[in-house]
């Protein structure tokens, strides 16, 4: 139970730290810098801030939007909600340039370079949203992996404790096995694999536990993140993580089982 637990909290973090990673690049991937244009903006003056943008090397992607897509796009967002929509025409909404940078730290420095242009009349960009995510993954990451050690720490000395346990019960038996010639990795090996039995059971179990718990939060999850191409999970990522959580199982397990009986049969003559 102990490894179970341990292994099962290694997982929630992991899938924290995996889900905020997708999260993260569907805002990274998302035009970032929105420029609203004015009225009379002409093509020609569109296309020079486009050649300017694309010229620095800062610029990922760069989308026009025109009136009639703004009101498309408002529509959409706003199917929903009819009465929003019965005095909104396309004249009413700007047109607008949707910026995607290369990296996080050129969106102020395009976002200042449009706002000097004489044809912006204003600039959103989501810096702050962006930067926000990224410090809140690396500040999951250091807590999953604190956590994690922890843990499997706590699963290692348990299963050092049971067999260090067995092992002592068993000492008159140990003793008439090493009279009769018996090697040390024959008397450890049943121990050996008693604790990476106890890695491979909580493994397995941790991974159960953490599916269903994953199919169960799933609608609401995908109600809150709407929009977001986060989920389901495919379940060829939770196959991975079983893989991994059974190679950490034995791990654990043989550690365990290591520290707690080679210390003990050297000391039996």
């Amino acid at each position: 139970m102990v490894v179970s637990f341990s292994l099962f909290v290694i997982v929630l973090f992991g899938l924290l730290g995996a889900g905020s990673s997708t999260v993260l690049q569907y805002f990274e991937s998302r035009p970032q810098v929105s420029a609203f244009l004015k009225d009379e903006t002409k093509p020609q003056e569109i296309e020079l801030i486009r050649a300017k943008l694309e010229a620095a090397g800062k610029v990922k992607s760069i989308t026009y939007i025109s009136k009639e897509d703004a009101l498309k796009i408002y529509q959409e967002q706003n199917k929903d909600k009819p009465l929003l929509l019965e005095m909104v025409t396309a004249k009413i909404l700007p047109a607008s340039l949707e910026i995607s940078s290369k990296n996080l730290s050129f969106l102020k420095e395009i976002a200042e370079d449009l706002k000097k242009e004489p044809i912006v009349e204003d600039v959103i960009f989501q810096e702050d949203v962006i930067q926000s995510l990224s410090k809140w993954m690396v500040t999951l990451r250091k807590i999953g992996i604190a956590i994690g050690v922890f843990l499997l720490s706590v699963s290692a000395l348990t299963i050092l404790i049971i067999l260090g346990m067995k092992t002592s019960q068993r000492k008159g038996e140990i003793e008439i096995l090493k009279l009769l010639g018996a090697s040390s990795c024959y008397i450890c090996f049943p121990f050996y694999l008693e604790g990476i039995l106890y890695g491979l059971l909580g493994a397995v179990l941790s991974w159960g536990l953490s599916y269903l718990a994953l199919l169960y939060t799933t609608p609401f999850i995908v109600d809150f993140l709407s929009g977001i191409p986060l989920l389901p999970v495919p379940f060829l990522f939770m196959l991975k993580i079983l893989a991994g959580l059974l190679g950490l199982g034995v791990i654990v397990g043989f550690l365990g089982s290591f520290l707690a009986v080679v210390r003990f049969v050297k000391s039996v003559r």
